[in-house]
């Protein structure tokens, strides 16, 4: 099963949404993406952007699976918006 760029987008945007909640793990995202507050606005609706808040996402299981739970989200979802997504393509090095 694969998600459609726009489902992917509204999940994206879900995580982008639960990641402002989370006021120690907020400043992490904008350290590691080189984002700031003022920038989060602007660049919530770019499919680059969205692509970057899930491979954050993806960085610890233990932020996939609070993300997940707080938003009743299967956990192998995330992975799945992330393909659906610019820059998200499986390599194939074979």
């Amino acid at each position: 099963m694969s998600l459609s760029t726009e489902a992917a987008e509204v999940l994206a945007l879900q995580a982008l949404g639960w990641l402002l909640s989370q006021e120690e793990l907020l400043p992490v995202f904008l350290g590691s993406t080189g984002t700031s507050e003022s920038d989060l606005r602007e660049r919530a609706g770019d499919p680059v952007f969205l692509g970057s808040v899930l491979d954050f996402l993806l960085m610890d299981d233990a932020w996939i699976v609070s993300f997940c739970d707080a938003n009743e989200t299967p956990y192998d979802r995330i992975m799945m918006a992330r393909a659906a997504l610019p820059g998200g393509e499986q390599m194939n090095w074979t």
